[in-house]
């Protein structure tokens, strides 16, 4: 099997089916929308079928804008057409932390070069949403509650060992969030031992909604920490 069999296989299974605490639902890509794993599933078959060794790159949880659309992390379906030629029929959505990661990935030399060395995933590999007092449904991180955090750990734990287990290369990966998801990040590797180092960077969201004018200075610390 090819890396790209694995992470589709390991997408197709992904399900979490106990009760969260209320108010907040899970989001799958995969299930809620077919063309989801179908189009991401074409995005693995042509970046990942190669052999090469990639680190891992994880963010918090997929968000409704990029994976939830998608399926494919920090991937919105504006970048995915632009950058990688394929799109989802009749669905337009647009990400501002996809809007970052790409204009990185450009820097760095464009998507197959960067696929070819780096894997991104995240944390917790399903989403969530909660509906706010006006009855919206807005992105929600899995340690924004204690009680949510608690139930999805071992899920948590068990999807990452999973891929890990997909032969990735573990001297180090990459954090973005580097406050709570890398917190927890940590506290996790200390008991599982997953990697030898954890590299801490600056969410894309983060940067975008608070440090837009320092964009480039971020795009320029990425690519420096990003070594292959």
């Amino acid at each position: 099997m090819t890396l790209a069999d694995h992470i589709i296989r390991f997408n197709e299974a992904l399900s979490f089916e106990e009760p969260l605490p209320g108010g907040i639902r899970i989001m799958n890509p995969y299930r809620d929308n077919p063309d989801a794993l179908r189009v991401s599933s074409l995005f693995y078959r042509k970046y990942y079928s190669t052999p090469h060794p990639r680190r891992l790159i994880l963010g918090i949880n997929p968000g409704r804008l990029g994976a939830g659309v998608t399926g494919i992390p920090f991937t919105d379906t504006f970048r995915l057409k632009t950058f990688c030629n394929l799109e989802i029929p009749g669905l337009t959505s647009r990400e501002t932390s996809s809007a970052f990661v790409y204009d990185m990935i450009s820097a760095y030399g464009g998507p197959e070069h960067f696929y070819n060395h780096f894997f991104i995933s995240a944390v917790c590999p399903l989403g969530f949403v909660k509906t706010n007092p006006r009855g919206t449904e807005v992105n929600f991180n899995y340690y924004d509650d204690p009680r949510l955090q608690e139930t999805m750990e071992p899920f948590m734990v068990r999807s990452l060992e999973e891929q890990i287990a997909f032969g990735f290369l573990t001297d180090r990966c990459y954090c973005l969030g580097n406050n709570k998801n890398y917190r927890t990040l940590l506290r996790l590797n200390k008991e599982k031992g997953w990697f030898g180092e954890i590299i801490p960077l600056e969410h894309p969201r983060f940067i975008m909604q608070y440090r837009l004018k320092q964009k480039e200075a971020f795009i320029t610390k990425y690519l420096n920490l990003l070594t292959p």
